[in-house]
C-alpha cells in the first residue's frame, strides 16, 4: 500500500491541524477513515471478484479434463494396459468361429411333462422310499398251570 513512516504521518497531521484547525480536525478524521473503510470495501470486492475468476477458470478447466477423461472407453484402456499384446483376452474368450454348433438328441433331452417327475428333472435326486420292516404278530401270553 502507501509507504508512510511515521515522520511523514507527523507532517500530514501537522499540516492538517494548521489549515483545518482544532475544532475541524476530529470531523476530517471521522470523513477520512469513512473513505478509507469504503477503499477497503471495494479492495475487498475486487479481490473476491477475481478470486472468483480465477475459480471459475479452475473449474471449467476440470470439468473439460471430466469431460475428456468420460469420453475414454474405459474398458479398452484398461485392456490395453493390463493385457496390451491381446493373449490373455483371447485365452479367456473361446473363438466361436471355429466351432459348429451341437445338435442335441431328443434321447439326451427328454420333453418336459406338466406333472414333475424324477425322469423330467435329472439333476434334482430323489430320495428312494426305504421298505418297511414287516410286522410280526404280538402273540400273547400263555400261561402253563401244572
Amino acid at each position: 500500500m502507501l509507504d508512510l513512516g511515521w515522520s511523514e504521518m507527523a507532517v500530514i497531521a501537522l499540516v492538517a491541524l494548521l489549515i483545518l484547525g482544532p475544532k475541524e480536525l476530529p470531523n476530517a478524521l471521522r470523513t477520512v477513515a469513512l473513505w478509507v473503510r469504503k477503499a477497503r470495501k471495494l479492495a475487498r470486492e475486487f479481490q473476491s471478484g477475481v478470486d472468483e475468476l480465477v475459480r471459475e477458470a479452475e473449474l471449467d478447466e476440470a470439468k473439460k479434463t471430466l469431460q475428456s477423461a468420460s469420453r475414454t472407453n474405459l474398458n479398452r484402456e484398461l485392456e490395453k494396459t493390463i493385457d496390451p499384446t491381446g493373449e490373455v483376452s483371447k485365452a479367456v474368450k473361446p473363438d466361436f468361429d471355429d466351432k459348429k454348433p451341437v445338435a442335441i438328441s431328443k434321447a439326451e433331452n427328454p420333453p418336459a411333462s406338466d406333472a414333475p417327475s424324477s425322469e423330467a428333472q435329472p439333476n434334482k435326486i430323489s430320495p428312494k422310499p426305504s421298505p418297511e420292516p414287516a410286522e410280526a404278530p404280538i402273540e400273547a401270553p400263555t400261561s402253563k398251570s401244572a
